[in-house]
């Protein structure tokens, strides 16, 4: 496994800056925002895909510091109801691919996205119960009117490209869960995957180990990301997983985000590595900083320290002893 770092953390570093300072904290990879939420502050894709010139550059400066370039990302909705909206997010993912496979990047992360609930809707709808009944007549017609529609042909597009899409399990879009994962890639296609982190999967009630070993078992992990999160035993029976105050308001919410090992403890991140081994993902782990108590600087050196100590970087040998 690699150790890299999600440099939208950086965007306020110019792309060179942030590249040595990932480098001289012992680093193997970077991923890259493209646009969409994660913004395009070290990478615009209309330029790179514009210049040759531009684009031989930006790749050597990566190489050139002993970097990979783990993954492209551009998380959006390109589900949108309100089609400006999903047709900018759409536009992003696209530019993305296409320039994925000109770097030799091989995933593409975002969401999933989620419709509204129906054709005319302004808003994106995300049904969260089975009960009454409307809620599931909405989630059918999301599934098989826009969700396995539109990844079934963006599916196509990236294998076109040679380019796997890491959708991120995240609350509020139509995938997020292991189980709607799979689901969507029985339906779309194998090039569908999960960029699946661990923070997600603990303020929903999912274990993580549980989810690399169900996700990984039918080879759908394409990228992990490692970010953690606490649970207020407190709030959490005040607010349920599902609380929907600001993350501003870290003193009264039910969980925050933290960064690696703030959460829960080494054995925790140990378990969750050697999952990952266990189940064939020998790829990079890439630090994502959503810490509202710390600095971006101290949230991601802590978590640097700390998956130092867990992740597994050698290639398996023999089992000498059997």
């Amino acid at each position: 496994m690699k150790l890299g770092v999600f440099a939208v953390l950086f965007a306020q570093k110019p792309f060179e800056e942030m590249l040595d300072y990932v480098a001289a904290k012992g680093l193997q990879a970077v991923e890259i925002g493209t646009g969409a939420y994660p913004g395009n502050a070290h990478c615009d894709p209309d330029v790179l895909l514009a210049d040759a010139g531009k684009l031989k550059a930006f790749k050597q400066a990566v190489e050139s510091r002993g970097l990979i370039i783990s993954a492209l990302s551009c998380h959006g909705n390109p589900l949108h109801p309100q089609k400006a909206i999903a047709k900018e997010f759409h536009d992003t993912f696209v530019k993305t691919v296409e320039l994925a496979q000109k770097l030799d990047v091989p995933v593409v992360n975002t969401f999933s996205g989620c419709p509204g609930d129906h054709e005319d809707a302004k808003y994106p709808n995300w049904p969260v119960a089975p009960w009454p009944n409307d809620y599931q007549d909405i989630l059918k017609w999301q599934w098989e009117e826009k969700v396995i529609p539109y990844w079934t042909e963006m599916g196509k597009f990236a294998t076109d490209h040679s380019v796997k899409i890491g959708l991120e399990l995240h609350g509020g879009f139509s995938v997020h869960t292991p189980g709607t994962l799979l689901r969507l890639r029985e339906a779309a296609g194998e090039a569908i995957g999960a960029n699946l982190d661990p923070s997600h999967m603990w303020w929903q009630g999912i274990d993580p180990v549980q989810a690399v070993q169900i996700l990984g078992r039918a080879g759908a992990i394409h990228h992990f990301h490692a970010k953690d999160t606490s649970i207020d035993p407190i709030n959490i029976n005040k607010h349920g997983v599902t609380d929907m105050q600001s993350y501003t308001l870290m003193l009264d919410r039910a969980w925050q985000f933290r960064s690696v090992g703030f959460g829960h403890d080494l054995k925790t991140w140990a378990d969750i590595m050697s999952a990952l081994r266990l189940v064939g993902y020998d790829y990079v782990v890439s630090i994502e900083h959503e810490d509202g108590l710390m600095s971006v600087e101290e949230g991601f050196s802590k978590a640097v320290q700390n998956l130092q100590q867990v992740l597994i970087r050698e290639p398996l040998g023999e089992m000498w002893w059997v």
